[in-house]
């Protein structure tokens, strides 16, 4: 069915992402880096300790994309072998967590909303199931309480005054499911605060799984959540991805234009935000005209709100998943003929990945301050 280049090329790619997160996972879990010095140098030691956090993250998008590959191939459904994307970026200095994603392509035409539907829910609730096993095995073996003293061994001190004001504070943002999950399975003891769970190799490839998972449920366009929304619902696909679009955006540019900005300042960045937006409509398949109103009315409604609420803050770093959703990936899906109704444990099915996406969205996943 593949080729012996297509296996050597994507297997490649497979080990060069596990390495690459492998990296990423000591610069987050250990501190430990390619470039740094003395005891912040990474040697092989942390490297396979690192895999505590790759293994199980990109485990975890293995099955997600081999759920998708594997019931494409039920359908009989042409597809590529999984990409994995490497995307370590620790060479330059910024962080990253070692990679881009995974996708698998559709090479074959698909003309069932059966099998959009099929194709689109296997691989989150695939990966979620693991990515829950993950985080409960994490949340069951919590070291003990002394364990970060080992990473941060300047929290022992007692005249330790907190990281210096050009230190940047990061922290995970909660979501219902890791919260629910700490508390039934977790010691309090050992808990760590949202701060530190980085350094817990399992407590953070499962986070990062479930916010992956949220990522591709988004009720959106060609997004598995969107296959989901069309499966259940086909003929409000288009009012139901464009609403959730419009809500995504509308979120994550709060706090962008406020009335108590300085003039000039927004004089300036008033005409440049609603181009943004207006670009981020490029392929909704709306008019030209309705594009600049919604534009303008999402401008309006942030900036009315800034008003009534004063430091009201979304999450802009969503604004560049959004612009992508709305100018590149767009937010339609693909008509097949006919709109049969799927069978009740199809729907039952699609009930539970909504569910799955709203247990597992975080609207602030990673906080800087």
């Amino acid at each position: 069915m593949y080729s012996k280049k297509e296996y050597l090329r994507h297997g490649l790619l497979f080990i060069a992402t596990v390495i690459t997160t492998s990296l990423a996972g000591s610069e987050w879990v250990y501190l430990k880096s390619v470039f740094g010095e003395g005891e912040a140098a990474l040697s092989w030691e942390y490297f396979w300790m690192s895999m505590a956090f790759s293994i199980p993250f990109i485990g975890i998008l293995l099955i997600h994309e081999l759920g998708h590959f594997f019931t494409a191939i039920y359908h009989k459904v042409k597809c590529t072998l999984p990409f994995f994307i490497p995307g370590w970026l620790g060479f330059i200095g910024v962080p990253s967590i070692g990679t881009f994603g995974a996708v698998i392509q559709m090479k074959g035409f698909v003309n069932s909303r059966k099998k959009f539907f099929d194709i689109g829910v296997a691989g989150p609730l695939a990966g979620f199931v693991i990515a829950l096993l993950v985080l409960v095995y994490g949340f069951t073996t919590l070291p003990e309480s002394n364990y970060i003293y080992e990473i941060h061994p300047e929290y022992a001190d007692p005249d330790f005054q907190g990281p210096g004001e050009d230190a940047l504070d990061f922290e995970l943002g909660n979501n219902l499911l890791f919260w629910g999950l700490s508390e039934i399975f977790a010691d309090p003891d050992r808990m760590p605060a949202m701060s530190e769970v980085i350094h817990y190799p399992y407590l953070f490839a499962g986070f990062l799984a479930l916010f992956f998972t949220a990522l591709n449920l988004l009720p959106i366009g060609q997004l598995d959540g969107g296959h989901v929304i069309f499966g259940l619902f086909p003929k409000r696909h288009r009012e139901i991805s464009l609403v959730a679009y419009i809500l995504f955006i509308g979120y994550a540019g709060l706090g962008m234009i406020s009335p108590y900005s300085p003039i000039e300042d927004l004089m300036l960045w008033i005409p440049l935000y609603i181009g943004f937006l207006f670009i981020c409509f490029t392929k909704s398949g709306l008019s030209v005209k309705n594009r600049i109103t919604f534009a303008l009315g999402i401008a309006a409604i942030q900036y009315i709100l800034a008003y009534l609420i004063p430091g009201v803050q979304g999450y802009q770093g969503w604004l560049l998943y959004g612009f992508l959703l709305g100018r590149i990936m767009g937010l339609k899906h693909p008509e097949v003929s006919g709109f049969r109704e799927l069978d009740g444990k199809r729907k039952a099915l699609g009930i539970l990945a909504i569910i799955v996406f709203i247990l597992c969205f975080s609207p602030e996943p990673f906080i800087f301050t």
